[in-house]
């Protein structure tokens, strides 16, 4: 009998799956996470600037 475990053709190693991932991006961002942080960037500045005018309308 032999000591190593057998893998099932569905599963892949671990540096296997690590490999795929990265080799795909070529060690960027995707496209999507770049959409995603300019618009929360732009919507917190947003929100930042409607409690700047809130207060500053609100103190007079």
């Amino acid at each position: 009998m032999s000591e190593t475990p057998a893998v099932s053709e569905g599963s892949a190693l671990p540096e296997q799956q690590g490999q795929t991932a990265a080799g795909k991006e070529n060690g960027r961002f995707p496209r999507g996470i770049w959409v995603r942080l300019f618009a929360y960037l732009i919507a917190g500045h947003v929100f930042a600037g409607f409690l700047y005018l809130l207060f500053e309308v609100g103190s007079k």
